[in-house]
């Protein structure tokens, strides 16, 4: 188990307005498993864990507890299409790279 990962996980979720049940649709994985990764009884796959960190929009460094930073603090890109998230990624990446 990661330190800290299954309450940063129910915190998030419960401030995007998601039921166990989304998340678990949007990860393609069954309710009990997004509820297993909030009980601590579970622990993502890398996979997964990339895509809560999409989800939520926050580093998988914070996840991991590497970061400290207030998720609420990052750019909330929830409300975008799946087209208009790539666009911003895509975007960010660019002006990394530059």
């Amino acid at each position: 188990m990661i330190n800290g990962l299954p309450e940063k996980l129910k915190a998030l979720r419960i401030q995007f307005g998601l039921s166990q049940k989304q998340v678990a649709e949007k990860l393609e994985v069954s309710p009990s498993i997004v509820s297993g990764y909030e009980t601590g009884e579970r622990t993502p796959s890398t996979e997964n864990l990339l895509s809560l960190s999409y989800l939520y929009n926050v580093s998988t460094d914070y996840l991991l507890g590497r970061q400290a930073a207030d998720p609420r603090s990052l750019l909330d890109i929830s409300k975008l299409t799946d087209k208009q998230k790539a666009a911003v990624t895509n975007l960010i990446e660019s002006i990394i790279k530059n």
